[in-house]
C-alpha cells in the first residue's frame, strides 16, 4: 500500500495507513501535489435492515431516516376478527371505529382485546379478554368505559391491580426476596415475627381487605410492649413497600398507637458480674461468646458472627459491608476493636472451626440470658445489657463519653 503524503509503502510504516484504507486521499498526480482531501470518496455506510410489520426484510441507507411503520388500522368486524392470520411475531390491528381498542395476535394464533392509553405520559395496557371470548361490541363497550375513566383522570390498569390483591402471606414472601434481603440487615428477624404473629391470623387474607381495626387486634393480642411495636413495625414495612409499589392504595397500620415503653438501663451491679461470669463458664460455647461480649462491649449480632479471618495481632476487624458470612456493621463502616488478654485466652482455648466462625454457627444468645438469670434468681438481662455495662464501666474509669463511643461505634469509628 503506498501513501502519497509520506511516500511510504506499507501499512505499518505510514502513521496515515487508516486513511489509505478508508480512501480519503486520491493518488498521487502531477497536477494535485501529493494527495488531496475528497470527502466524495468516503466508503459508503452501511445500510439500516430491519423488517416491517409483516416480517418481511427490508433495507434503508444508512443516513437516512428510517420510516415509521404505520399502525395498521381499519375498523374491526366480527369476520375480520376470525379471519385474521397469526405472523412470525405478534402484530396489533387499531380499531377506527373505538379509540384506543386493539386487537393482539399472538404467533400461536390466539387473538385477544386490549386497550392502549397513556397515563403520565407512559403507555398502559389493559387486558378486555380474549376474542373468542368477549365479542366485538362487548369488547367497544368495556373499550369506551376505560377511556371514559381515562378521560377523568384515572388509571385502570392501577385500579385493576389494586383491586385484585395478592394475599398477604404472598405478598409477605414478596416483600423479602425483592426488598427486605436486598436493603435490611435485620430482614430475619423481622421475617421471624411476621411468621409467628401474622401468618396465622392474616396469611389467606386478601390484603386490600385487611384493615385498622384487624391490625389493632392483633397487635393487643401479642404480651409485652416491645414486641407489639416490633410486629407493628414489621407489618407496616410490608404495606409501606406494597404501596410504593402500587400494589396498595393505603397502609392500614398507619394511625394505629405505638405501645408506650421505657427505654432500657439495665447495667450488671458489680455483685453481679462474677455471678454471671462464673454461670456463662458452665454454658459451654455459647457462654464463651457472652464473655466476649462483656469484654469487648461490641454488638451481639456482631459477635455471634465473629470470623477468624477479621481476627489478626491482636485487632478484630469488622468489615462495614455485608458479605455472605457476615451481616456488616450497624453503620455500615468498618470497625477496628483491639481484644483484651482475657479475650485472646478465650479464643485461643477455643481453636479453629472448620466454619469459619470462632464460635461455630452463629449461636442465639438471649436464650440462655434468660435462663441464666432465672437459675441466678436474677432480675431479667439480655445480651444487650452486657454492652451496657461494658460501656457504662469504660466511662466510670474516667475515658469519658466520646471514649465510649468510639470503642462500641455508637457515633464513631
Amino acid at each position: 500500500m503506498f501513501c502519497p503524503r509520506t511516500q511510504r509503502r506499507g501499512r505499518r510504516s505510514c502513521p496515515h495507513r487508516h486513511r489509505i484504507r478508508t480512501g480519503l486521499f486520491e493518488p498521487k498526480s502531477p497536477l494535485r501535489g501529493n494527495g488531496i482531501f475528497r470527502a466524495e470518496t468516503k466508503r459508503p455506510k452501511r445500510p439500516w435492515r430491519f423488517k416491517d410489520a409483516g416480517g418481511k426484510p427490508q433495507i434503508w441507507p444508512r443516513g437516512a431516516s428510517v420510516p415509521r411503520v404505520a399502525p395498521n388500522k381499519q375498523k374491526l368486524t366480527s369476520l375480520t376478527v376470525s379471519k385474521l392470520r397469526p405472523q412470525v411475531r405478534a402484530y396489533l390491528v387499531w380499531d377506527n371505529f373505538q379509540r384506543g381498542l386493539v386487537l393482539q395476535v399472538q404467533p400461536t394464533g390466539y387473538r385477544s382485546f386490549k386497550v392502549i392509553y397513556r397515563h403520565h405520559n407512559r403507555p398502559r395496557w389493559y387486558h378486555i379478554g380474549a376474542a373468542d371470548a368477549v365479542s366485538l361490541a362487548e369488547a367497544r363497550r368495556l373499550a369506551a368505559e376505560v377511556m371514559l375513566d381515562v378521560i377523568r383522570g384515572k388509571d385502570p390498569v392501577a385500579e385493576r391491580r389494586v383491586a385484585r390483591g395478592d394475599i398477604f402471606a404472598e405478598l409477605a414472601s414478596r416483600y423479602v426476596e425483592e426488598h427486605a434481603k436486598k436493603k435490611n440487615k435485620s430482614w430475619q428477624q423481622a421475617a421471624k415475627l411476621v411468621r409467628r404473629y401474622l401468618l396465622p391470623t392474616w396469611g389467606d387474607l386478601s390484603t386490600n381487605t385487611i384493615t385498622r381495626s384487624e391490625v389493632r387486634a392483633v397487635i393487643g393480642k401479642i404480651n409485652g410492649p416491645i414486641l407489639g411495636n416490633q410486629v407493628l413495625a414489621a407489618a407496616s414495612a410490608i404495606f409501606t413497600w406494597a404501596v410504593k409499589q402500587e400494589l396498595l392504595t393505603n397502609n392500614p397500620c398507619r394511625g394505629v398507637e405505638r405501645n408506650e415503653t421505657v427505654s432500657r438501663e439495665r447495667v450488671l451491679s458489680d455483685a453481679e458480674v462474677p455471678l454471671f461470669w462464673q454461670a456463662f463458664s458452665e454454658t459451654g460455647l455459647i457462654g464463651e461468646a457472652l464473655k466476649v461480649l462483656l469484654l469487648t462491649g461490641q454488638r451481639p449480632g456482631e459477635v455471634a458472627h465473629m470470623r477468624h479471618e477479621h481476627i489478626a495481632d491482636g485487632w478484630w476487624t469488622m468489615p462495614g459491608m455485608p458479605d455472605a458470612k457476615w451481616p456488616g456493621t450497624k453503620n455500615a463502616q468498618t470497625h477496628r476493636v483491639w481484644l483484651p488478654q482475657a479475650v485472646q485466652e478465650i479464643l485461643a482455648q477455643l481453636g479453629y472451626d472448620e466454619t469459619g466462625y470462632v464460635f461455630g454457627t452463629p449461636p442465639e444468645m438471649a436464650g440462655p440470658m434468660r435462663s441464666t438469670c432465672k437459675d441466678l434468681s436474677i432480675p431479667r438481662a439480655t445480651p444487650h445489657d452486657l454492652r451496657r455495662t461494658h460501656g457504662t464501666t469504660v466511662t466510670a474509669l474516667g475515658f469519658g463519653r466520646d471514649a465510649t463511643d468510639k470503642l462500641n461505634a455508637s457515633r464513631g469509628r
